[in-house]
């Protein structure tokens, strides 16, 4: 463990960062629903919802949002982006570490509003009882028929270290391309 190891809530992602600034970061995903399905986050792990952040880190978390925003939509050519915080575990958010998914969308992937129930999917074990208990009580309340389009988390691959560090690499190379034009 050095200084700067980045960690997404107690996992240690250095490799699948390809920006950061003094408050944020973004990596790629473990199991993107999409090409181009990338997560900014907040470098301090107990930051576990927006309302968390300090003023100083809330104007960078959103000065990121908007510079990555617009690069994933250059990079991946994309119609229209999904931006979704899912804010608590009853709104889905499956790691005590508050995250915004990026995700490019384009007027033919035939998702419509289907992708968010793709996002409510388990990507990692949380490890906090009280979030997990409130998690686990949301869900047994909801009993609701998923979207023929969503898929369970065991369908969803998860991707290799070297894979999602290939991916970092680029689209940090493309990044630094693209902030140097803007």
């Amino acid at each position: 463990m050095t200084a700067n190891d980045i960690y997404f809530f107690k996992y240690l992602v250095n490799n699948q960062v390809f920006f950061r600034t003094k408050f944020t970061y973004a990596l790629v995903n473990l199991k993107p629903l999409v090409p181009g399905h990338v997560l900014v986050v907040p470098l301090r792990n107990t930051v576990l919802r927006f309302g968390d952040l300090t003023p100083d880190e809330s104007t960078d978390y959103m000065n990121t949002l908007q510079l990555i925003q617009k690069f994933i939509i250059k990079t991946y050519k994309a119609d229209a982006l999904n931006i979704a915080i899912q804010d608590g575990p009853e709104a889905g958010q499956s790691v005590p570490h508050l995250h915004t998914h990026i995700i490019p969308r384009y007027k033919t992937d035939g998702f419509g509003d289907s992708i968010y129930s793709k996002l409510d999917q388990k990507d990692l074990e949380a490890e906090y009882k009280q979030f997990e208990a409130r998690k686990n009580q949301y869900r047994n309340h909801l009993k609701v028929e998923k979207s023929e389009l969503s898929q369970n988390d065991v369908d969803r691959k998860e991707r290799t270290p070297a894979v999602m560090e290939e991916e970092a690499t680029w689209l940090n190379n493309e990044i630094q391309k693209f902030v140097s034009r803007t």
